[in-house]
């Protein structure tokens, strides 16, 4: 069964940013004060985002981490730059320099 599909519409960019916060491992309460806005506004924009990719809430399903697989699938790698985790793409170069042809 296909769980992360291609989003139905473009995310606004409120829901973007929501997004790269939900990707950082943020929590809803984080992601409200970073926002200056509720729990809930946060709660409904992650719930209209699921939707937009097409994740459903299910007992089997961790909807945030889809969420967060989509999101990435979806806007690139650099979705999460700011955590500054080392890439694990890394391949040594000629020039005897790691290089990554995935993240350029």
């Amino acid at each position: 069964m296909e769980r992360i599909r291609i989003a139905t519409r473009e995310l606004t960019p409120f829901e973007q940013l929501v997004l790269g916060l939900l990707c950082e491992g943020k929590s809803n309460a984080a992601i409200a004060h970073d926002t200056a806005h509720t729990e809930k506004v946060v709660e409904n924009t992650v719930s209209r985002a699921a939707k937009a990719f097409s994740i459903k809430s299910d007992h089997e399903t961790n909807t945030r981490v889809l969420l967060a697989l989509a999101f990435r699938t979806h806007y690139g790698d650099n979705a999460f730059d700011k955590l500054e985790i080392e890439c694990r793409h890394f391949e040594m170069g000629s020039d005897g320099k790691s290089i990554c042809h995935r993240h350029d």
